[in-house]
C-alpha cells in the first residue's frame, strides 16, 4: 500500500489519494484537462456525422446528396511543419451539394450558393426546408463549409476569418461546382442570412462575373456597429489570437474592410436585402445603414424590413405559414435573376 496523503470528497465519498509530488499532480491535471478537450472536439464531429446522416434520410427521395471535399486559399496563421510554408499549404474545405433526382445532366442548370450563418456554426439539417423548396424550383444546391465551421476539428474552428479568406471559400466551392457539376456559370445566386448573408454579400461584392444575384437576409452588414452592441464575449472572439487579433478599438480599419457596408459602392449585381425590426440577433440598425450606404452609392436594389416579425432573427426561415409565404419573396426575386 502507498503511504496515504490526504482524502478527497467525491460525490460524498472519501476517497484515499495517494502520496504524490504537487508538480506530479499539476502534471496529471494538465494531461486530464488535454483529453477532455480532445473529447468535445470529437463529440462535436459525431454531432456532424450524425446530423449529415439526416441529409440523407430527410432528402434522398428528391435529391442526389453529397458532401465533398475540397481545397482553399492557406490559412496565414497556421503553425508551419516540417519547413513546409503556409502558402504551399492550401487549407481542406468541404460542401454539400443538392442535384434535383430527375433532372436532364446534359444541359446546365441554375444553382444557388446557399452559405451558413454563425462566427462558428455549420451547414445543419435546419436549412432542409429551404434546400426542398430551392429544388422544387427546379435549383442545384450548393452548401459551403467555410473554415472557421463547426463539427470538423480545431485546426477547422480556429482558422476563421470572418469576413476576409472565408468569402474566398464560398467562391472556390462555387468554381469548384461549375466545373464537376452540370451548373450554368451565369445563372447561380449567392444566397444567406445573417453571417451567410454577409458572406453573400461580400462574394458578390468582389466577383460579379461569378454571380447572377445576391439574397442577403438579415445580413451581419457593419461589424464596428455590431461589436458596439454586442455583448464583451463577442468582442473577444473576434480579437482571438488565432482570428482577427485586435478588438476594433485596436485596428478599426480591419473591421471595416471586413464589413459589407464598407464595400457597398462595389455592387454590380442585382441584390434583394431583408431584415425585421424585433431582430435580436443582427439590429436592424446594420441593415438600415446597408441600405443608406447602397443607396448613397447610387446603387439600384431591392430590400424589404418586416415589422416585428414573428421568428425574429429566423422570420422568413422557419416552417410557419407566414415564413413560407415571405420566402416567396426571394424565389421570385430568384426567379426573374436564374429563370425557373
Amino acid at each position: 500500500m502507498p503511504k496515504l496523503l490526504s482524502v478527497a470528497l467525491i460525490s460524498g465519498l472519501a476517497i484515499a489519494m495517494p502520496l504524490v509530488g504537487q508538480e506530479s499532480v499539476e502534471a496529471r491535471i494538465t494531461k486530464l484537462e488535454s483529453q477532455v478537450e480532445s473529447l468535445l472536439w470529437q463529440l462535436d464531429q459525431v454531432r456532424k456525422i450524425a446530423d449529415d446522416n439526416q441529409f440523407y434520410l430527410r432528402l434522398s427521395d428528391a435529391a442526389e446528396v453529397d458532401k465533398v471535399i475540397l481545397t482553399g486559399k492557406p490559412n496565414p496563421k497556421a503553425p508551419e511543419r516540417y519547413g513546409i510554408s503556409n502558402d504551399r499549404h492550401p487549407i481542406r474545405i468541404y460542401c454539400y451539394t443538392f442535384v434535383p433526382k430527375g433532372i436532364d445532366k446534359s444541359k446546365k442548370h441554375p444553382a444557388v450558393l446557399l452559405t451558413h450563418g454563425g462566427v462558428h456554426g455549420d451547414f445543419g439539417t435546419y436549412h432542409v426546408h429551404l434546400v426542398r423548396e430551392m429544388m422544387e424550383r427546379g435549383y442545384i444546391v450548393i452548401a459551403p463549409e467555410y473554415r472557421g465551421s463547426t463539427g470538423y476539428s480545431k485546426t477547422m474552428y480556429e482558422s476563421v476569418d470572418y469576413g476576409g479568406l472565408e468569402n474566398d471559400d464560398v467562391v472556390a466551392c462555387r468554381d469548384w461546382a461549375v466545373e464537376e457539376l452540370p451548373i450554368d456559370p451565369k445563372r447561380i445566386a449567392a444566397v444567406g442570412w445573417s453571417h451567410g448573408g454577409m458572406i453573400s454579400l461580400m462574394a458578390g461584392f468582389d466577383n460579379p462575373d461569378k454571380f447572377a444575384c445576391i439574397y442577403a437576409g438579415v445580413p451581419v452588414s457593419d461589424l464596428l456597429t455590431r461589436l458596439g452592441y454586442h455583448e464583451h464575449s463577442y468582442t473577444e472572439a473576434f480579437a482571438a489570437k488565432y482570428h482577427i487579433g485586435k478588438a476594433p478599438v485596436g485596428d478599426v480599419d480591419e473591421y471595416r474592410r471586413r464589413s459589407p457596408i464598407w464595400n457597398a459602392h462595389k455592387l454590380k449585381i442585382p441584390l434583394m436585402i431583408t431584415s425585421s425590426t424585433n431582430d435580436r440577433d443582427v439590429n436592424v440598425v446594420e441593415v438600415e445603414q446597408l441600405i443608406t450606404h447602397l443607396k448613397a452609392a447610387g446603387k439600384t436594389f431591392e430590400y424589404h424590413i418586416e415589422k416585428d416579425a414573428p421568428g425574429g432573427h429566423s422570420w422568413d426561415r422557419i416552417d410557419t405559414t407566414f415564413a413560407r409565404k415571405a420566402r416567396q419573396r426571394m424565389y421570385d426575386f430568384l426567379k426573374a435573376h436564374l429563370g425557373k
